[in-house]
């Protein structure tokens, strides 16, 4: 996970359009940050490019333009390596810095280039221009998660060598007036619409991704996205006896009603059963839809698993009004199962759940039963 950015000029800089999600808007700062082959292929290539021609035209001119761009190649290094690291330790990144030195970079490569044509040595001239030009490449496909990252980067790159063109008397370099812009705003192009496409993809993904993992009738996680959910919480915290417990339930009545007045109103009953479990369970539990009437919570940290039981089992006694205001009574048992230290895997404690749910069903229902324990409440009146 890379942090994104603070700073206005960065998040300026990483803008990928409108009404895209945080979870999309984290993968593409974290695209920015692989790649390697391509930024080593880009360092190599611009260092070694001054390196030569500095050697060639020993002047300060280009002693200032080898000087940075060794600092700042190195600089994105030393902020690449820190930032991956960082990442991998699940701690805020220098995203905002790693950002702003891109387009330092490009203006590096765009001196080189404005200092190679004013210097009348058409060989450096050449071999600057054709540096920058290859540089592009690299900038769009490496950044085209930030198109105007990429704007940025290729307008600092080859900007100068228009501006050099046009001072080196040599009209010939003047076509480099029609070349560059129509070369910067084709490749900004390119990058926006493969950052659309990749956006899209990645929105397709999320949302097929959520469908996997949740009840498309009630919204609810379903029994994939319930394992999913209680593998990714943090170490320890599913696992804690005194904090954690499963609760299996199944509804009681509900074929009735189903039978009664059709599946429309039972779907609707399930929904509005959903519902008051997520209310009434607490946001940091889990709440999941296994199929047909049968649902599951696992906790919240701190929750009394007995006491939530109580009320689930008197809450969801209490008549349900469909739009139709047909009013819809049904009732509730209910298995509970403890996470321990020899039964931490979801499926041990959930088969524990749902055998205590049996002896409720066999002991009258509208009660709940744990697991181990064997204590039943009756519903309250």
């Amino acid at each position: 996970m890379f942090t994104l950015p603070r700073g206005r000029a960065a998040t300026w800089l990483l803008h990928a359009g409108a009404d895209i999600p945080r979870a999309i808007r984290v993968a593409l700062v974290g695209s920015l940050f692989g790649t390697l082959p391509i930024f080593a292929g880009g360092v190599l290539n611009t260092v070694a490019v001054a390196w030569v021609l500095d050697r060639r035209h020993p002047t300060m001119s280009f002693h200032i333009w080898l000087a940075l761009e060794v600092a700042v190649c190195l600089v994105r290094l030393m902020v690449l390596v820190v930032a991956r690291r960082r990442a991998r330790a699940r701690k805020p990144t220098p995203t905002d810095t790693y950002v702003l030195l891109a387009p330092l970079w490009g203006a590096t490569v765009g001196y080189g280039a404005l200092v190679s044509v004013l210097s009348g040595d058409w060989v450096a001239a050449t071999l600057s221009f054709l540096s920058a030009a290859a540089m592009v490449g690299g900038i769009c496909f490496r950044n085209f998660g930030a198109p105007r990252l990429v704007a940025v980067m290729i307008f600092l790159s080859l900007g100068p060598c228009c501006i050099g063109a046009v001072l080196s008397g040599e009209p010939t370099l003047w076509l480099t007036l029609l070349q560059i812009p129509f070369y910067l705003f084709a490749m900004s192009a390119a990058a926006w619409r493969l950052n659309g496409m990749l956006v899209s993809t990645m929105k397709a993904e999320q949302e097929n991704d959520r469908r996997a993992r949740h009840d498309e009738l009630t919204g609810l996680l379903n029994r994939a996205g319930l394992f999913q959910a209680v593998r990714s919480r943090a170490p320890g915290h599913a696992r804690d006896s005194a904090r954690t417990a499963l609760l299996y339930l199944d509804l009681d009545g509900f074929k009735s009603v189903n039978d009664a007045h059709g599946h429309e109103v039972g779907d609707t009953l399930l929904a509005l059963v959903a519902r008051r479990l997520r209310h009434l369970s607490g946001d940091a539990s889990l709440v999941a839809r296994l199929g047909g009437d049968e649902f599951v919570i696992v906790t919240e940290p701190h929750a009394d698993p007995l006491a939530l039981a109580d009320v689930l089992v008197r809450e969801l006694a209490r008549p349900f009004h469909t739009d139709g205001d047909v009013p819809l009574r049904i009732g509730v048992s209910i298995g509970i199962a403890m996470f321990d230290h020899h039964h931490d895997e979801l499926d041990g404690v959930l088969r524990d759940a749902d055998n205590a749910l049996y002896e409720a069903k066999r002991a009258g229902k509208s009660r709940w039963v744990a697991a181990g324990a064997r204590v039943e409440v009756k519903a309250v009146a």
